[in-house]
This record gives C-alpha cells, structure tokens and sequence, in this order.
C-alpha cells in the first residue's frame, strides 16, 4: 500500500483590480517535503481575463506566471530565488503581493503523487469548463 504525503499548495492568481476583489485563477503551485517536489504549473485564460480587464498586456502577465514555474523548478535560469532551497523557494514563491499575480492562502493535502495531485489541482482549480 503507498503512503500518502502531506503537501501544501496555492492558487496562482491575476488579479486586475484589487478594488473590485475579482480573479481569473491562473496556475497552482504545489510542495511536498517528503518526496522533495515543488513544482507551478500555469494556465491563462485570455479571454476571462480580458472581460474583467480589456486592456491587460497579456504578454507581461504571461512572463510574470512563466516566473513563476522557473523559481519553482529552481537550477540554471531560476534567478537568485531559484537557487534557495526548495522549502525557501516555496515560501517566497507564496508570500502575499500587492501586485497584479497573486497568490491565495496556503492549503493542505495527503497525496500519494505529487505530480497527479498538481494535474488534479490544475484541472479543478484553474481549467475552465465550457458549455
């Protein structure tokens, strides 16, 4: 029988106008410390984003999200940030901003796979079903 991990995880979000306390989820960044995975993984939804905000310059918003999965994955290319330890670069990868990517509170889990759980989040949390 497998054993299950705790992990944590949160929500990548863009976040037009913090006045208005509107969204669009856009990716899902994931830790697990018993079986070393950190990992974001990225999804933006042009159109939702831009009927909450039509003027967005989506290319910026896109390398700001990319930013994202590089410090996650951490080695060559990271930055400074990607070099830190794993749990570090969780912690700064999560920490509140102010800015148009957020990120939500942290939240908890037991997964026996990391890397499904991360494709589950994703799929439930950002994927966008349609009609």
């Amino acid at each position: 029988m497998p054993t299950r991990s705790s992990f944590d995880y949160a929500v990548i979000r863009v976040v037009p106008r913090v006045e208005r306390e509107e969204f669009v989820n856009a990716g899902v960044i994931l830790f697990c410390r018993t079986r070393r995975y950190l990992a974001a993984r990225t999804k933006l939804d042009e159109a939702r984003l831009r009927a909450l905000w039509p003027d967005v310059d989506v290319d910026a918003v896109r390398a700001h999200l990319a930013a994202f999965e590089r410090v996650a994955a951490g080695g060559p290319g990271s930055g400074p940030i990607g070099r830190l330890p794993m749990a570090d670069r969780f912690h700064w990868l999560t920490a509140p901003r102010s800015t148009v990517v957020q990120v939500s509170p942290i939240h908890a889990g037991l997964t026996e796979d990391p890397a499904r759980e991360l494709d589950e989040l994703v799929h439930s949390l950002v994927d966008v079903p349609r009609s």
